[in-house]
């Protein structure tokens, strides 16, 4: 397995993105779109990507955030620590705010075409945290370029907003799974039910589960809500539904 970091041009300017491939071979793997949490490309997302990677994809993990910087001029703190924390989100949310719907469809664009010209389509999508939620924009911006949609502990996908991306359940055509948090505030019991009947009525072949007693962003380890058996969890589902429906 070999990563690398790549630059990836948008309409709007260069996204840096962190690609990893299986022995370092391209071309034939298929491949998968990584979306972060809003706390950005470092070392917990590439250890992710590259396991990921290691089981046989191509997988990019852009940074999503790119009009705020490069991942790389972006110092970190510790994320476990609510004094570091809170403060450096605080920073970071602007540039979430920023993030439109049409803007995360024109980055879309340009982050499968280029994965596109080191991986084999149809492609699946992987979003943690607000990357469910720009995952989901994407794979309903172009489905049939997307077989297969996963988010984990995933937030604002039901909303009250008239754009809130449950609405356009109807336009997704690829197979999708939730691992939604326990007690999350952003993806609460009566939004998983909504969520659940909008896929429903759409037709939409997918499965959704509670991880009882984890917290919001479990599957990050430089955070305190890490859980391991949940994060394995995530893994172990990630990888079936990747098998299912990029290898057959």
């Amino acid at each position: 397995m070999s990563g690398r970091t790549v630059d990836i041009s948008t309409r709007d300017g260069v996204a840096d993105a962190y690609l990893a491939e299986p022995n370092g071979q391209s071309g034939s793997r298929p491949g998968v779109l990584f979306i972060m949490d809003a706390f950005g490309l470092r070392p917990r997302i590439d250890q992710m990507v590259d396991r990921i990677a290691a089981h046989g994809f191509v997988v990019l993990a852009p940074n999503v955030l790119y009009r705020a910087g490069r991942a790389s001029n972006a110092a970190v703190p510790d994320l476990e620590d609510p004094a570091q924390r809170d403060p450096f989100f605080a920073r970071l949310r602007p540039s979430m705010e920023e993030l439109t719907p049409e803007r995360m469809v024109s980055d879309g664009a340009a982050y499968l075409d280029y994965l596109g010209g080191v991986a084999s389509a149809p492609f699946a999508i992987t979003g943690y945290c607000m990357g469910g939620r720009v995952g989901w924009r994407i794979a309903a911006a172009y489905p049939e370029r997307i077989a297969a949609l996963a988010g984990f502990h995933a937030g604002g996908l039901v909303t009250e907003e008239p754009d809130s991306p449950h609405l356009g359940a109807g336009e997704l055509s690829a197979e999708l799974y939730f691992g939604h948090a326990d007690n999350d505030q952003s993806m609460t019991p009566e939004n998983r039910a909504q969520l659940e009947s909008a896929l429903d009525e759409a037709g939409v072949i997918y499965r959704s589960e509670l991880y009882e007693g984890a917290a919001h962003g479990y599957t990050m380890s430089d955070t305190a809500a890490y859980d391991e058996a949940a994060a394995e969890r995530h893994f172990t589902a990630l990888f079936a539904l990747l098998d299912r429906a990029l290898t057959g």
